[in-house]
């Protein structure tokens, strides 16, 4: 008679059958294999900030489901609104059918595109991520949003909101963490809690990577225009690049935490480089220590300053071994050793449409607006450390409600949140003077 497996037989053979699943995904979107064969009604997309990101997911999406048209846009600079029509039509002729009439750039126009369309994807700078999202839960529209999905934390109250409003209206909603639909990664966060690594103790979590240039002041523009035009240096725009681009890394530790988020962040921060008035009012490097209830450590780095090592990658260490991603290679060490290379076309960003859309055609459960506020809440609270020099806990941080986003931003004669001093330089939150809840501008 055989015997019953062990637990951790069970567990690789959990794994095994996981892995299947993903690659039969995977192979899905290697093949070019469209959700919409069920036959189902054309879907009109709607698109709102059409920058680089919106552009992208807006092609995956059309790529994702044959019968999805683009059908509306909006971005409040014109120049980026065209060049992305241009560049959408030469990839997907046939499923771009945007009129000029519907071709907006108004603060308000977002409402209009999100009311003539089925699906719309939310692709502004972070800040304005949270009225966008409510505006098209009101209207009843599934929404593709991409991350971060706030700058502060009165903004991720209103998507935690937002969130659940959709769940009741029976929308799905997608938010660009695209990890979480890499059948790499897939595979490794279960072999993790499949207890591979052991108890998890500590993990590191680092996005140190390459920075972009400011963007100088055209002259007569507002000083809104500037600020939404270089908004990735602005921290109501952006919420610093800890928020906008390292938002991945943390989202990937929670998630290997089984979607709990830290208590406890400790960070030190500062601008060593960053020393023109076009670098705006945020960070060049970041270091957080958060800490989980259980007193799991993660230790948490993000730095765009030239000439530095670049390291984008998270990693975890448990009681058995260390788990480690970095560079496409996926490795463990201790008596579960394995070494695993991603698959060449494992495109999160192309991956993240399948199921959203499989959702819409076939009424499946998807909402991913709570995970993607916490990951992001994450970032924010662990700023909030950082600017302020003061350890900061999850709770204080959300009860404070901090607000940096106006509400009344009607065009670009509207006042910034921010000004500039008589020089034209921008307030910058300072260690040991800064106060982690307030406003410091």
């Amino acid at each position: 008679m055989q015997s019953d497996p062990t637990p951790s037989a069970l567990a690789r053979r959990d794994f095994i059958k996981k892995s299947a699943v993903a690659s039969s995904t995977l192979a899905l979107a290697s093949q070019g294999m469209v959700n919409a064969a069920n036959g189902s009604e054309n879907l009109k997309l709607g698109l709102v900030g059409c920058g680089g990101r919106g552009a992208g997911a807006a092609n995956q999406a059309m790529f994702a489901d044959d019968k999805v048209t683009l059908h509306a846009m909006c971005d409040v600079n014109r120049e980026t609104l065209g060049k992305a029509r241009e560049i959408l039509i030469k990839q997907k002729p046939d499923q771009v059918a945007v009129d000029d009439e519907r071709m907006l750039s108004g603060f308000e126009d977002y409402k209009r595109v999100i009311s003539e369309c089925d699906v719309v994807i939310l692709a502004t700078s972070p800040g304005f991520r949270p009225q966008h999202f409510e505006e098209a839960v009101a209207q009843g529209k599934h929404v593709f949003m991409e991350k971060p999905v706030a700058s502060d934390v009165d903004g991720i109250k209103r998507v935690i909101a937002a969130g659940k409003a959709a769940k009741e209206k029976n929308l799905k909603v997608g938010v660009g963490l695209q990890r979480r639909h890499q059948p790499g990664y897939q595979e490794w966060i279960q072999r993790i809690q499949d207890g591979a690594i052991g108890d998890v103790l500590t993990m590191r979590a680092l996005w140190n990577g390459s920075s972009r240039p400011g963007k100088a002041r055209i002259p007569g523009e507002s000083e809104l225009e500037y600020q939404i035009r270089n908004w990735y240096y602005f921290t109501w725009l952006s919420g610093d690049h800890n928020v906008e681009q390292h938002v991945h890394n943390l989202d990937v530790a929670n998630w290997i935490k089984g979607e709990e988020h830290p208590v406890v962040a400790r960070g030190m921060g500062g601008r060593e480089v960053r020393n023109k008035i076009e670098n705006g009012q945020i960070y060049d490097h970041h270091f957080i220590e958060y800490e989980y209830a259980d007193g799991t450590l993660l230790y948490s780095q993000a730095r765009q300053i030239p000439n530095c090592v670049r390291d984008i990658s998270e990693s975890a260490i448990g009681t058995l071994g260390r788990a480690n991603l970095q560079q496409r290679e996926f490795t463990i060490s201790g008596p579960n050793a394995e070494v695993k290379r991603f698959r060449k076309n494992e495109d999160g960003h192309q991956l993240e449409h399948y199921p959203f859309f499989k959702a819409i055609r076939e009424n499946l459960d998807h909402n991913e607006a709570e995970r993607g506020a916490n990951a992001t809440m994450t970032a924010i609270f662990g700023r909030m450390s950082n600017y302020s020099g003061q350890p900061v806990t999850w709770d204080d941080a959300m009860a404070s409600g901090q607000k940096l986003v106006p509400d009344d931003l009607v065009d670009f004669s509207s006042p910034a949140p921010l000004q500039p001093d008589a020089e034209g330089w921008y307030p910058v939150a300072v260690p040991g003077v800064t106060d982690p809840f307030k406003v410091w501008y």
